[in-house]
């Protein structure tokens, strides 16, 4: 079973800064954050969480629960930052994997964009897993335009993204106590897959406060556009306002 943890970081001496794991979006990978370590230089260590069949690890299975791989992500996650300050940043499906990381890990603060509330994710996904009438509006992600995809590439990505939506149908959320660090949750103006209300939904799973905040464009529109999330991140990271220790 390969890892489910990445870094991008050769300096060794990254290990004394905190560490911000990514979480991808359903049918992607962590390697797409690759590109945020240069941007955090000096601040964090980036980390990546990378699920089986994709990327590095194309031909492990896929866990047969959610709770499964939750379970398995923050195993190794501790296991691998110790008593590390931490920031969680998760997008859309991986916010949702982030959250429940959350939970057992108690980071600093939690970053989700494109994410609805956890009380929201009942059903959520079956319209790929059925269907496929909600693919289109998820891939955006790179710009891409389905129509021109050709026949392989549409399959590949269709295939992923229906096993992480098949994966976040076994998903059922435990209010066995609220999470004890503030979650700042993004969104975007014209998303059609994540509403306003969702995003609201967010306040009513921490104890520490909620911070909203709104960019322009679709579902994928926060990792199209990253700058502004990074500044954000880099704000916490740095802990402006606040000591950085691991919470909890």
């Amino acid at each position: 079973m390969g890892s489910w943890i990445s870094t991008w970081s050769q300096d060794p001496a990254d290990r004394n800064l905190p560490a911000l794991l990514c979480l991808p979006p359903a049918g992607a990978g962590c390697q797409q954050f690759r590109s945020w370590q240069p941007e955090l230089n000096g601040i964090a260590q980036v980390y990546g969480v990378q699920l089986p069949g994709r990327e590095n690890r194309w031909g492990e299975a896929m866990p047969d629960t959610f709770g499964e791989a939750v379970t398995a992500i923050a195993a190794e996650l501790e296991a691998t930052l110790g008593d590390r300050p931490l920031v969680v940043f998760g997008h859309s499906f991986g916010g949702l994997i982030g959250y429940e990381v959350a939970r057992r890990v108690t980071p600093r603060a939690l970053v989700v964009s494109g994410c609805r509330a956890p009380t929201h994710w009942d059903g959520a996904g079956r319209g790929i897993v059925d269907d496929g009438e909600e693919l289109d509006k998820l891939f955006d992600t790179a710009g891409l335009d389905p129509a021109l995809l050709d026949e392989d590439t549409r399959t590949v990505m269709v295939g992923m993204l229906r096993k992480d939506a098949q994966l976040s149908l076994s998903y059922v959320h435990r209010p066995d106590g609220l999470l004890p660090v503030p979650v700042h949750a993004w969104g975007a103006d014209g998303d059609e897959t994540v509403s306003s209300a969702d995003l609201d939904g967010w306040a009513a799973v921490t104890s520490a406060g909620l911070t909203r905040r709104t960019v322009t464009g679709g579902h994928h529109a926060v990792l199209r556009h990253p700058r502004p999330v990074l500044d954000h991140l880099a704000a916490l990271l740095r802990a402006e306002g606040a000591p950085l220790t691991r919470a909890g």
